[in-house]
């Protein structure tokens, strides 16, 4: 057995002289030290040993596993130093190369302005109000006064998931569920949030669009009120010089009811192109809370009274920063998105 145990070990030294590579050398590793390799098939027949040869053979057989351990061991460390280095040549830093300029991001403009129409109303002392984008058809239409097959619906024609469930055609929901939650007491919130309708897909229609709307509930809430909140929003948002006028309109949610015009921000009123010579340019809807509305919600018209209004961001947007085409803000365009990034 201790010449068996001799041959194997000049074997195994001899094999891993000539080891290319990790694989080979692991392989090696297994055919000689492994619990099916040659020398535990050779340690097995110790068994039919006498007790004196025993402490003999148990000697070698550790003096061979040690050398053959050995040289796998620095035949291990050598191919690491290898990887090592190799990996030291391929991956070296030229520390004299112009580094790379890493660009600074920007806030899309139409959350820059939905962030700006939140701090001026914030200001006013109004609350954020936020609600679910699929609805049902009660808060979307009915709660509103627009009860099922009333004509008025087929101006926000949206997108239905059933029969009674819909994508959002505009936040009003938001302003029902509010009033509900408020138990009777004054309500003073905007809601922003995306809405959907199945439009046009033109310069100025978009089938989702993001839309912000007011409301305030309290007694003695007067058109006055309306008119004065919508002033201060409009110079905050336009400039000081901008004015505003109310034109008559209808919302079946609101009576009266009422467009908003502001002063044409390319002409100061004048006369242009973009206002099509008129000085004006229609930005929101507003008008006072329809006493059916109320009762939807929970108040009584006799004892309180309110006013609503809602705009579209993307409008405004458009309007303050001289964009044509609303399909730029949903392009992803990063030539359209870096001039945001200079402001």
């Amino acid at each position: 057995m201790k010449e068996r145990l001799e041959a194997l070990r000049t074997e195994a030294l001899q094999e891993l002289e000539n080891v290319q590579s990790p694989q080979q050398l692991g392989d090696l590793r297994v055919k000689y030290l492994g619990k099916k390799g040659a020398l535990t098939e050779i340690l097995r027949g110790m068994g039919g040993l006498s007790a004196e040869e025993r402490p003999i053979i148990g000697q070698v057989a550790n003096d061979v596993r040690a050398a053959i351990e050995g040289v796998i061991d620095a035949k291990q460390e050598a191919f690491q130093q290898a990887e090592t280095e190799g990996r030291l040549r391929e991956e070296t830093i030229d520390v004299t190369l112009p580094g790379v300029r890493q660009t600074a991001g920007a806030i899309h403009p139409l959350n820059k302005v939905a962030q700006e129409i939140e701090d001026i109303f914030t200001g006013m002392g109004y609350t954020i109000a936020e609600g679910p984008e699929v609805e049902t058809d009660f808060y979307n239409f009915e709660a509103l006064n627009l009860p099922k097959n009333h004509p008025a619906r087929d101006m926000q024609d949206s997108f239905y998931v059933t029969d009674d469930i819909l994508m959002r055609t505009h936040t009003s929901p938001v302003q029902v569920r509010t009033m509900k939650q408020m138990n009777g007491k004054p309500v003073k919130v905007i809601c922003p949030g995306k809405v959907y309708r199945r439009d046009d897909d033109d310069a100025t229609h978009s089938f989702q669009f993001v839309q912000v709307e007011g409301l305030v509930i309290d007694k003695n809430i007067r058109m006055s009120d309306l008119k004065g909140t919508l002033l201060q929003f409009a110079k905050q948002m336009f400039g000081a010089q901008t004015e505003i006028r109310l034109r008559p309109s209808f919302f079946p949610f609101t009576e009266p009811s009422a467009e908003v015009d502001v002063t044409c921000v390319k002409c100061s009123g004048h006369g242009c192109r973009m206002c099509k010579q008129t000085g004006w340019l229609e930005i929101l809807g507003c008008g006072m809370v329809h006493p059916r509305v109320l009762e939807m919600g929970g108040y009584d018209p006799n004892e309180v009274s309110g006013f609503a209004f809602g705009m579209g961001i993307d409008r405004i947007a458009l309007l303050k920063y001289g964009i044509d085409d609303i399909r730029h803000f949903y392009t992803n365009d990063i030539r359209f998105l870096n001039q945001f990034a200079r402001m």
